[in-house]
C-alpha cells in the first residue's frame, strides 16, 4: 500500500486556500485554513519561499503565490497535449493506410521522433519515442525545411558532411537544397531508398502550439508507391486536424 506523504498534501493544500480566498495572507492565516500549528506552517511557508513558489510583500509582509507554480502547470500542460495530439495523429494516420507513421521535429541537423504508431504490415518501418534520424536521409526532416526560410535551410544543410547510406541518399549540400526546394513547391516531401534500400517514407510539417513538426508515413517503396494517392490524402487529412498553422516560407 503506497504511504501518504502529508507534507505533499499540506503544500498543495496551501496553493487550494490561495486559489480560494484570491489574496495575500500571513502565517497565522494560513495556518489556521490549514488546521496546522504556527510554527508547523511557517516551516512550510519558508520552505515555498526558499524554492521560489511564494513570496512576502515588502510593505505588509504578507505571503502570496509567485507565478512558479503557474509556469510550471503551463509547460507540463503544453508539453503533455502536444505529445497526445502527435500520438493520436500518428494513430489516425497509421490506421487510415495501415503503415507505419510517425512526428518528428528538427534540431542542430537531426530530427528526433516525438510519436510513433507501428503499421499494420508483416514489412513494416520499425521505430520508438526518441529515435533521432539524420535530416539528410529523413522525409520529416525534409517537409520541416521546406517550410524554413532559405537561408535557415542553407545553414542546416551545411552544417556536417553527409554520409552515404543507400543507393538514393544526396550527400551533396547543393543537391540536398534544391531537393528541399523542389519539396516547397509540392507541399510535401519523398524519399525512396535514402537512408535504407526498400524503404520510402512520405511527410507534411506545419505548427503546433507554435513548433514546428512533420509527421510522415514510413513503409516499403513498393506499397508507398503503388498507393501514394491515397497516402498523401491520407496525410493531409491528418494533417488538416493536427497542425495549427503552416509556416510562412520566405
Amino acid at each position: 500500500m503506497p504511504s501518504f506523504v502529508p507534507a505533499a498534501a499540506r503544500a498543495l493544500s496551501l496553493f487550494e486556500v490561495f486559489a480560494r480566498e484570491k489574496r495575500e495572507m500571513t502565517n497565522v492565516e494560513l495556518a489556521q485554513y490549514l488546521e496546522l500549528p504556527e510554527s508547523s506552517c511557517s516551516d512550510l511557508v519558508n520552505t515555498l519561499i526558499e524554492i521560489g513558489y511564494l513570496a512576502r510583500s515588502v510593505r505588509s509582509r504578507r505571503l502570496y503565490p509567485t507565478g512558479r507554480l503557474f509556469s510550471v502547470a503551463t509547460e507540463i500542460d503544453e508539453n503533455v497535449g502536444v505529445t497526445a495530439r502527435l500520438a493520436e495523429a500518428c494513430e489516425a494516420l497509421r490506421n487510415k493506410t495501415s503503415e507505419s507513421a510517425l512526428c518528428g521535429s528538427l534540431h542542430k541537423g537531426v530530427v528526433t521522433v516525438r510519436a510513433f504508431a507501428p503499421g499494420h504490415e508483416a514489412l513494416r518501418y520499425t521505430s520508438a519515442r526518441g529515435d533521432r534520424l539524420s535530416l539528410h536521409v529523413s522525409a520529416m526532416g525534409k517537409a520541416v525545411l521546406a517550410l524554413m526560410p532559405s537561408a535557415e535551410v542553407e545553414r542546416e544543410l551545411t552544417r556536417m558532411p553527409w554520409p552515404k547510406m543507400a543507393s538514393n541518399t544526396l550527400t551533396h549540400p547543393a543537391d540536398l537544397i534544391k531537393q528541399v526546394a523542389l519539396f516547397r513547391k509540392k507541399g510535401w516531401a519523398l524519399v525512396e531508398n535514402e537512408g535504407s534500400e526498400g524503404l520510402a517514407s512520405m511527410a507534411i510539417a506545419g505548427y503546433v502550439n507554435g513548433e514546428l513538426f512533420a509527421i510522415a508515413v514510413a513503409g516499403a517503396q513498393t506499397r508507398l508507391r503503388m498507393h501514394q494517392a491515397a497516402y498523401l490524402a491520407a496525410l493531409r487529412d491528418v494533417g488538416e486536424r493536427l497542425f495549427d498553422t503552416v509556416a510562412p516560407v520566405s
